[in-house]
């Protein structure tokens, strides 16, 4: 059995999170998403925003906490995944929110749901190729 750290990231083997083609294409949005949502109304700041903020944030650091954990556990690791890919999904229904809010336009919110869709489809491979032998990597 091997684990993640043995992974091919396109520019060699994970050795941190960090290094996960999954975790930078996550942090990149969420980091977009946070600074979006400070100009939403003042109405939404504990709410939609927040809501985003966290939501976003949490793809990131389920993976983070997954990959620490998959020395440990293969197990944890995969369910660390899982709850990345269902805060991923969530995030499309929050985007929509705020297009159908018209806190962003048309054209973002395409991009952002196509972007978490991508995201949830590499998380979805990460979480089958967990632990096999042949792990090529994301």
């Amino acid at each position: 059995m091997s684990d993640v750290r043995g992974q091919k990231t396109g520019a060699g083997r994970a050795k941190s999170f960090e290094d996960l083609e999954v975790f930078k294409r996550a942090y990149r949005i969420s980091l977009e998403l946070h600074r979006v949502s400070l100009k939403f109304p003042s109405i939404e700041q504990r709410a939609l925003a927040d809501q985003l903020r966290r939501s976003s944030k949490s793809v990131c650091a389920n993976v983070a906490e997954g990959f620490a954990k998959q020395t440990i556990s293969l197990a944890e690791f995969k369910r660390f995944l899982s709850m990345a890919i269902g805060s991923s999904d969530e995030m499309r229904v929050w985007i929509r929110y705020c297009y159908d809010l018209g806190y962003i336009k048309e054209a973002v919110w395409q991009q952002w749901r196509e972007e978490y869709r991508e995201i949830s489809r590499m998380l979805q491979g990460l979480h089958r190729r967990a632990g096999s032998k042949n792990a090529s990597g994301i």
